[in-house]
């Protein structure tokens, strides 16, 4: 027989498919929000890792007194990223947008992908947001560790291939250079001698602590500054 709680998490977990089949690239997010938004010079794009980022447990190092938007939602991967484009970034007529993406492609957060597949949703990313007149910063994807192995889900080494990563993230940045697009390259400064996520920088070797987000930081902002100078 069904548990009480067993029985109420099934209840959940169907109300959030029905969700995600309702509005898979979860317009609704940031669709009120984005309304009454004021002037933006910059808007980031991404997953879980930027969702973290903008909220106010990290907020001393998410740019405090610029006029950057986070738009990111956790879970996502480059397909609903590229079906929100024109709402969350284009609309806003940011300068720039910073796109963090394809690690949750990786991890088959909405199916199986292939490095091309994901390759070719940056590339759309980077296409509408130049046909629109806003500089593209790529973002490496971050490495992985097996430092904190949650033993429900198994290693993040295993879940996203630090092989895959490299990959992708080679062809972000000559696709950057061919293209007069910045590549903004968190993964050489947040690797160490195992050649994975530093340990003290991650609690799940995937998402970054309040010290990686210090060391990306200034990373995002040596990028801007670049893309915006060209």
């Amino acid at each position: 027989m069904t548990s009480c709680p067993e029985l109420a998490a099934a209840v959940r977990n169907v109300a959030a498919s029905d969700s995600r089949n309702r509005d898979w690239p979860n317009l609704a997010r940031y669709r009120e929000v984005n309304r009454s938004v004021g002037p933006v010079d910059v808007v980031f794009m991404g997953d879980s890792i930027t969702d973290s980022w903008a909220q106010a447990r990290f907020a001393e190092n998410f740019f405090p007194g610029k006029p950057y938007a986070g738009r990111g939602i956790s879970g996502q991967t480059t397909p609903q990223m590229l079906l929100r484009m024109r709402q969350d970034v284009l609309n806003l007529k940011p300068k720039a947008v910073v796109i963090l993406a394809g690690t949750n492609d990786l991890s088959q957060n909405t199916g199986p992908a292939t490095d091309e597949e994901i390759e070719g949703n940056l590339q759309s990313m980077g296409e509408l947001a130049t046909n629109a007149g806003v500089k593209v910063v790529f973002s490496s994807i971050l490495p992985t560790s097996a430092y904190h192995v949650n033993p429900s889900l198994g290693p993040q080494t295993s879940l996203r291939p630090l092989a895959r990563i490299r990959a992708i993230n080679d062809w972000m940045k000559n696709y950057a250079a061919a293209h007069k697009h910045t590549y903004l390259d968190y993964y050489s400064a947040m690797i160490d001698s195992q050649g994975m996520l530093k340990a003290e920088l991650s609690a799940d070797d995937l998402h970054p602590t309040a010290a990686g987000y210090a060391i990306m930081q200034p990373l995002a902002q040596a990028a801007i500054d670049k893309a915006l100078a060209r």
